[in-house]
């Protein structure tokens, strides 16, 4: 299988607990979305759209949004939110000569092939439209981080080293910036960052994980093995734990 082909089957995984995710996984920041709808209420394309978690705030904001969703059952929760999702791989999305004033990309946009999603974007945007690309990055409190390492060294090594669910999640906001400059077709390049805090009862962040591609992945046993060992140390913290997120912005405009 291919480097592409695994990632775009591990994106699909998430389908197979599409209400789990539209339930556990993370919002983003109201800050965020007012920032990229002040002075107006812009034509929206959400690309891997997912459940909508992102959709549904822009369109509480009187935003008029299409969503393209690669796998039907997270399209299916959407739906169910009014959202109008069109299944397709983004890649192969056919815009049906449409465009849009704002393109964005939730939590999505590491999925995507980097030689064909950036004209692609581009291609669905009116000129000096802006393309949008966010995503949230976590941390634990070093002590509650330390804890639940020994857990995954001890359960799934493989993960101790790389789950987003230890804050191991790699700065992407330079390599986006360089697939965007490659394709020439973007413009006057920013990145924002907001910071925010989220609490997590144990069997809030046990839903979490078992929203997360890399454990979805594991053998079934030895992901309960896990979640039985993170549920000890949340127990051990007196039930809850605050992960503090960082949402991660990078916002450039279609060339003329």
């Amino acid at each position: 299988m291919t480097e592409a082909a695994s990632d775009r089957d591990r994106a699909r995984s998430f389908g197979s607990v599409a209400e789990d995710y539209d339930r556990a996984r993370p919002t983003y920041p109201g800050e965020l979305i007012d920032d990229l709808v002040a002075g107006g209420t812009p034509s929206v394309l959400d690309i891997g759209c997912g459940t909508g978690k992102a959709a549904e705030l822009f369109i509480a904001r009187g935003c008029s949004v299409v969503g393209v969703e690669a796998d039907p059952r997270m399209a299916d929760v959407a739906r169910r939110k009014g959202i109008a999702v069109e299944v397709s791989d983004f890649e192969r999305w056919d815009a049906r000569d449409r465009r849009f004033d704002l393109v964005v990309a939730a939590q999505a946009w590491h999925w995507m092939d980097p030689d064909v999603a950036p004209a692609k974007a581009a291609d669905t945007l009116w000129p000096g439209g802006r393309l949008a690309l966010f995503w949230n990055i976590g941390r634990h409190d070093p002590d509650v981080r330390a804890a639940l390492t020994i857990v995954y060294e001890h359960e799934a090594p493989t993960l101790a080293g790389a789950t987003s669910a230890l804050g191991m999640l790699p700065d992407e906001r330079e390599g986006r910036l360089a697939e965007l400059a490659r394709s020439g077709r973007f413009e006057g390049p920013e990145l924002r960052a907001y910071t925010w805090d989220a609490s997590y009862s144990r069997d809030a962040w046990l839903a979490f994980l078992r929203t997360h591609s890399d454990h979805l992945h594991l053998p079934a046993e030895q992901r309960e093995s896990v979640l039985r060992g993170v549920a000890g140390v949340i127990d051990s913290l007196g039930g809850r734990l605050i992960f503090h997120f960082t949402t991660v912005l990078v916002l450039t405009a279609r060339s003329a």
